[in-house]
């Protein structure tokens, strides 16, 4: 369904109250300001946009029901639902961290008690850009169709200027032309040069930009970070500060790649980054490390209009790509072909979810870990124009509608294509396992022998069932099966997670595909 001719084509979601409790009446009217100055700038860009605070009766009026002081992730769910039915915008922009807004909290397929993933939910906002009623398995979550992102403030934070200065940034933002993105700053961790080879191919072609650590000196100039689109695949921390490098070879060796502090005053205004790292784009109270706040929020704070990234921990293998490398490579290819910042993150996680037969455990967390920070409506890179358009007939015509007739059939399509994944992807499940493993002896001892080649000398098994969409059309009737070992390094560098998966898939017991997987 599309927009009637007076609903909004954009909707900023906030909290009234949290936002006072953090920074006061006086803080929330400096916010309301800037918020106010916002939809100014909105307006002059053609776009109608409006402030909802879920909890202002008022402004929930025909729209759901207000929430509380501190509404739950089911309550936040159902109020951007209802909002959603009686708008139906084009963008919705969340404001503010999770102690305003809060994160749906997933459950993750691969936490099992006393194992190496250790996060036991997913912090998302994927669920906020889908249909599906409220839950906590990402499985009710593969078919996004909303353009979705979140501008946070700082978690615990008490001075508003922070947010005050990232809507000031979103207010200002301009769309360049695809020259001034043309350059890039890749960065990698050693050891996974060959993946982030072929991720900065797919991203910026044939262009030699990629820096690993070690090797290279990680105390970047202000003239190395000066491109506008960042890809980093390094390790990442939780409430961390840093992103770490690693040689090749087998050693527990992770020497500084990124760090926060170093960002001051290096980011250029509109750059864009997509990090693959663990923890890549988590939030966090600066209070856990001394203040310092974390990296997506200095990218953010120095004038970055987005960052893309992971709120857990996030995976992919050292020579080819998968998982964090292939939505990473989609969310920046399509900022780079002119789509706004919140629909090349839905493109990203439909695109990930259509790539495969069923979505792997490993997969499932992939789609629902990563999320965009930075207002969904900026379009940071100007689209391709045709011949036809730069005429007056052209510019006549589209004088006062502008983009909103070509993004009206982008976002049927875009509706059209997360619905068929919601009604046709299967499900991954759980397999509840009472006494022997479901999992047959030709695919154990192909795993086991992963195992042994991959220097895994101990691991948790987890089993699911991938069962069917009824009516859905393409998989047999034979019994699908996902059999995963996760296997956790002994030593730890900080907080710096070393997991490897080994994922196997079969069809009637017969092993029909393995791959190998590393925590970034």
């Amino acid at each position: 369904m599309r927009s009637s001719p007076m609903s909004s084509d954009k909707i900023i979601v906030s909290h009234a109250d949290a936002l006072k409790r953090k920074y006061g009446a006086p803080g929330l009217a400096k916010i309301r300001e800037a918020l106010d100055r916002l939809v100014e700038s909105d307006a002059r860009h053609h776009l109608r946009t409006k402030v909802v605070f879920m909890d202002r009766v008022n402004d929930m009026r025909l729209r759901g029901k207000p929430l509380g002081p501190t509404p739950t992730p089911r309550q936040a769910k159902m109020a951007v639902d209802a909002i959603y039915e009686a708008e139906h915008p084009d963008y919705l922009m969340i404001l503010g961290a999770q102690d305003v807004v809060p994160f749906q909290l997933l459950d993750n397929p691969l936490w099992e008690e006393g194992g190496d993933d250790d996060d036991v939910r997913i912090e998302s906002d994927l669920p906020y850009a889908c249909e599906a009623q409220y839950d906590t398995d990402p499985n009710s979550f593969v078919g996004p169709t909303r353009v979705v992102g979140r501008l946070p403030d700082i978690v615990n934070g008490t001075d508003p200027a922070y947010i005050i200065k990232l809507l000031r940034i979103a207010s200002q933002a301009k769309t360049r032309a695809a020259n001034d993105y043309r350059h890039g700053f890749a960065l990698s961790a050693q050891k996974w040069q060959a993946s982030s080879d072929m991720s900065v191919k797919a991203i910026f072609g044939a262009v030699k930009i990629l820096r690993t650590v070690p090797e290279d000196s990680p105390a970047w100039a202000a003239k190395r970070l000066a491109p506008r689109i960042h890809f980093i695949n390094c390790h990442g921390n939780r409430n961390g500060t840093v992103f770490n490098g690693q040689p090749r070879g087998r050693r527990e060796v992770y020497p500084i790649a990124h760090q926060a502090p170093w960002l001051t005053g290096k980011i250029t205004n509109g750059a864009v980054m997509a990090a693959e790292c663990c923890y890549g784009a988590q939030l966090y109270d600066p209070e856990l490390t001394e203040g310092q706040p974390g990296i997506a929020y200095m990218y953010l704070s120095g004038g970055a209009y987005g960052v893309f990234g992971s709120s857990t921990i996030a995976y992919g293998p050292f020579s080819s790509n998968d998982s964090a490398d292939l939505i990473c490579q989609s969310f920046l290819t399509s900022v780079l072909h002119g789509a706004s910042l919140g629909r090349a993150t839905l493109e990203a996680w439909q695109q990930f979810a259509s790539r495969w037969a069923h979505l792997n455990p490993e997969h499932l967390k992939t789609i629902a870990q990563f999320y965009l920070l930075g207002d969904p409506s900026i379009h940071a890179v100007s689209m391709a124009s045709r011949t036809l358009n730069k005429t007056d007939v052209f510019k006549r015509a589209f004088a006062h509608t502008h983009d909103a007739g070509p993004r009206a059939l982008r976002r049927d399509k875009l509706l059209r294509v997360g619905r068929s994944l919601d009604r046709e992807m299967p499900r991954t499940r759980p397999l509840k396992v009472r006494g022997p493993a479901p999992i047959s002896d030709e695919v154990r001892k192909v795993l086991t022998g992963a195992a042994r080649v991959s220097g895994v000398k101990r691991f948790k098994e987890r089993h699911f069932a991938v069962v069917p969409r009824r009516g859905a059309p393409g998989m047999t009737k034979s019994k699908r099966t996902v059999h995963v070992l996760v296997s956790g390094a002994k030593a730890r560098h900080e907080h710096t997670h070393q997991v490897t998966l080994i994922s196997a898939t079969a069809e009637d017991g017969r092993l029909i595909h393995i791959r190998r997987l590393h925590s970034r």
